[in-house]
């Protein structure tokens, strides 16, 4: 293998693995920093701790890669949350809660899918005008106050099987389930031909309006989920609940690689964004850095993902007209 070649396969290895890279980096140097890192409970507890956010990062995904996204999943959670703990608390069903939060979740994006298809609005906007709304009914409904002594729906976040805490089944269930919508339906392929150039997807014959109603709905079953394990999770109703969890999804999606110009994004590079912000998080509560510093060094990590971001998608805009002009 020559030289060139070389390079070339370093390049490519470099595109497609290097937020493992990152993540393994992180890990290593986590470990010599603190060797309670490791310890099984530790992970475990990091795992758990991501879980709600990470399912929230998963719908997130899809809906950046088809160039949209929603700034209202963590005031939906914080709604679907509450109409289940009650449903619950009303009925004693649990299958019944777990549907009252899931057919929350799922209206709450049809009328972002609408808003945005039907009426045109900007998804920034619409899902923005969404958040404001959800978070007001969930106050409504429990007149500012929280929901306790929710008995066995605790057992959803709770709860463990085979000694995993079932937040991390969910997680990678989910994880399963969007990895395969992405890369292996029509649907997939059709949100990342939306994303890569809209009207190219609509003169190739796909129905933009129809896939993005159906990212939105997928969302918003992956919202409703993370609503009852949060609730579950901290034991209550709590209307104010999950406040920022919508930006701790985008920064994990756009960590993990996911490009917010649409058209580029993974599943499992998003799971690897959200568990860099974990370990992150996790190791510098470990070795005591100040609280306010933590804020100042999850921003800063932000600004430089967006920045790569940028940076990679002119890079590959620069290639792509290079290689066109010496054809």
């Amino acid at each position: 293998m020559n030289a060139v070649n070389k390079s070339k396969l370093w390049a490519n290895l470099k595109s497609k693995y290097s937020i493992y890279m990152v993540l393994l980096a992180l890990f290593l140097v986590s470990w010599l920093a603190n060797e309670n890192f490791v310890s099984v409970e530790n992970l475990l507890n990091i795992s758990t701790q991501i879980s709600v956010g990470t399912i929230l990062a998963f719908g997130q995904t899809i809906l950046i890669i088809s160039g949209m996204l929603d700034l209202s999943s963590a005031s939906v959670l914080a709604l679907a949350g509450v109409l289940s703990v009650s449903a619950y608390k009303m009925t004693g069903s649990l299958m019944i809660a777990f549907i009252v939060a899931i057919l929350v979740g799922v209206l709450c994006n049809v009328l972002n899918g609408l808003m945005v298809t039907k009426f045109k609005a900007p998804p920034f906007i619409a899902t923005l005008a969404m958040m404001t709304m959800a978070r007001g009914a969930a106050l409504m409904y429990t007149n500012g106050q929280n929901i306790y002594q929710i008995g066995d729906y605790v057992v959803f976040g709770q709860g463990r099987i085979l000694g995993i805490p079932a937040p991390i089944i969910f997680m990678i269930g989910l994880l399963v389930i969007t990895w395969y919508l992405l890369k292996h339906t029509v649907f997939g392929r059709s949100v990342y031909a939306i994303g890569g150039n809209e009207e190219a997807a609509n003169a190739s014959g796909i129905n933009v309006n129809k896939i993005k109603m159906r990212a939105f709905i997928i969302n918003g079953i992956f919202v409703g989920i993370a609503g009852i394990l949060f609730m579950s999770r901290i034991n209550g109703g709590m209307p104010n609940g999950a406040i920022g969890y919508e930006f701790k999804a985008l920064t994990a999606a756009v960590i993990g690689g996911t490009s917010f110009t649409g058209g580029i994004g993974t599943a499992s590079g998003t799971l690897a964004g959200a568990f860099i912000v974990g370990f992150l998080d996790n190791i510098m509560v470990l070795v005591g850095v100040n609280s306010y510093l933590q804020q100042i060094v999850r921003g800063a990590i932000i600004a430089l993902a967006v920045i790569y971001d940028i940076w990679a998608k002119t890079k590959r805009t620069k290639q792509k007209l290079g290689n066109a002009e010496s054809k």
